[in-house]
């Protein structure tokens, strides 16, 4: 380690990673960012960097964007000669092989959106926020090659707003990370890393597009934080009549009925039941269309109380 302190290879993609970044490059050298490679992006597949490696650029730090790591001679020896003594994952996207894991003295340092071992995986802001958490928080991690199960090292916990959606909450944890990270990194040969309880370990998998469908049975609260959840993608998706209709600014609301009717419609919004109270949705989209308040939806299509969005069950569940 050199007199400033670690020299560090920053591994990460979207711009949830660059507050991280920053963070790390205000207080340590960076000898080397690695980023997902280039993807196509929008209606013309413009080959787009990802934010990370766009900054990067921007910054003219030395930047790697392998297409894989197992067996890739030259990325590890980029890696070498970087003279990185530490990595820094934040949201990187790739699971990291062994032969790469060894090559910083003080190997890889993952910043892990939840309190491990809850919530492992690649989706624990959104399923904190589906599955109701009153809190979540930020752990620091010594990579190993499994999927988010080293040995902790920093653990901090943040309660989670009422009304944040996964945008709030994912700009509230970022900031936690890059200030956790830097703590982490002034204080190396000073962290005492715990093993993980594995009995108390939880999943959080990559959301697919079913995950942002309403389930009209499940509980008001229950869809108004699936809601939150998925309100950076793949957002709320409500069906009538099999069209899809993209829900927004869903809160909990007094009521009672039949799961999916329609109670009211006012200029507030448009009132649904669900198995225990109802649901006020502020918006509504149809497909092809820009999205409206939903009165005026509603208005516009001749819904009203006693209609019934269809009720879709789902598989994966």
């Amino acid at each position: 380690m050199t007199g400033g302190g670690p020299r560090v290879a920053f591994f990460g993609s979207p711009a949830f990673a660059l507050p991280v970044l920053d963070a790390i490059r205000e207080r340590f050298e960076v000898v080397l960012v690695v980023a997902q490679p280039d993807k196509p992006v929008g209606r013309g597949l413009k080959l787009t960097p990802p934010p990370v490696a766009a900054r990067a650029a921007e910054l003219s730090l030395p930047l790697a964007q392998p297409r894989k790591l197992r067996g890739n001679a030259a990325f590890e020896a980029t890696l070498r000669e970087s003279g990185a003594d530490v990595a820094v994952t934040c949201a990187y996207g790739k699971i990291l092989p062994l032969s790469v894991l060894n090559i910083p003295r003080y190997g890889f340092l993952n910043t892990h959106t939840s309190l491990l071992p809850a919530y492992r995986g690649s989706a624990p802001i959104q399923w904190a926020l589906i599955n109701g958490e009153a809190v979540t928080g930020t752990t620091i991690m010594q990579t190993d090659e499994g999927m988010d199960t080293g040995p902790v090292l920093l653990q901090e916990a943040l309660p989670v707003a009422p009304d944040w959606t996964s945008l709030e909450l994912a700009d509230a944890l970022s900031a936690q990370a890059s200030r956790l990270i830097v703590q982490a990194l002034s204080n190396l040969d000073g962290l005492s890393p715990t093993p993980q309880d594995e009995a108390q370990a939880t999943h959080a998998p990559m959301l697919v597009k079913e995950d942002g469908f309403v389930r009209w049975g499940d509980t008001a609260a229950q869809i108004v934080n699936r809601s939150r959840g998925v309100a950076a993608w793949p957002q709320t998706t409500a069906f009538l009549g099999g069209a899809r209709l993209k829900l927004g600014g869903l809160s909990v609301t007094a009521g009672s009925g039949q799961p999916g009717e329609v109670l009211g419609v006012t200029e507030g919004g448009l009132t649904v039941a669900a198995r225990d109270g109802a649901v006020l949705i502020r918006t509504v989209q149809p497909e092809a269309r820009k999205a409206q308040p939903a009165h005026t939806w509603a208005q516009g299509t001749g819904i009203k109380p006693g209609t019934r969005l269809d009720i879709w069950e789902p598989t994966r569940e």
